[in-house]
C-alpha cells in the first residue's frame, strides 16, 4: 500500500502535468483542487524539488511547475522518492535489500517466490506508467496488456 504522502504527491504532479507548459501553479490552488492539506503539500513539493522533479518560482505569480516533461516522470520514480523501495518484502528490494531474519534459504522460500512475481509485475507497471499516461488514459490499456 502506498502512503497518503505518495498519493498526494502523484495527485499534485498530475495537476502540474495537466497545466500548460511553463505555467506556474500555486500551492493553494493545487491543495484546494485535490483536497490536500496545504502545509503537507508544501513539504511534498519541497521533497520533489530537491529530487529535480519540480521547480518553484517566487513572487506574486509564483508557484510550482514540472522540471521534466510528464512523459519522463514515472509513478515508480515518485513512489521511490516519497515512500522508498517498491518491494513487498525486504529481501526483494533492489535499493534497500535486507535478508529476512526468519528465512533459512531465500532460494527455497515459497513466500519469496510468489512475492517476487508480484514485485516484478508491480515494478513493471509503475516504471512504465508516466504522468503523461494518466493524461490520455492509457494506463488501463497498459495494465490490461500486461495482465492479459
Amino acid at each position: 500500500m502506498i502512503s497518503q504522502k505518495a498519493k498526494y504527491a502523484l495527485k499534485a504532479l498530475i495537476v502540474l502535468a495537466k497545466s500548460e507548459p511553463d505555467s506556474v501553479q500555486m500551492i493553494s490552488e493545487i491543495a484546494e483542487v485535490q483536497r490536500i492539506p496545504k502545509k503537507f503539500l508544501e513539504q511534498i513539493l519541497l521533497d520533489l524539488k530537491h529530487q529535480g522533479i519540480v521547480i518553484s518560482r517566487r513572487g506574486k505569480a509564483g508557484g510550482y511547475l514540472l522540471l521534466k516533461k510528464p512523459e519522463q516522470i514515472t509513478f515508480g520514480e515518485i513512489l521511490r522518492i516519497i515512500d522508498g523501495p517498491v518491494a513487498p518484502l525486504p529481501c526483494l528490494s533492489r535499493i534497500a535489500y535486507r535478508r529476512c531474519v526468519d528465512c533459512v534459504s531465500e532460494e527455497g522460500c515459497e513466500v519469496r517466490r510468489v512475492f517476487a512475481k508480484v514485485a516484478e509485475a508491480t515494478r513493471d507497471i509503475l516504471d512504465r506508467t508516466t504522468l503523461a499516461d494518466c493524461l490520455d488514459a492509457t494506463v488501463e490499456k497498459m495494465v490490461s496488456s500486461i495482465t492479459a
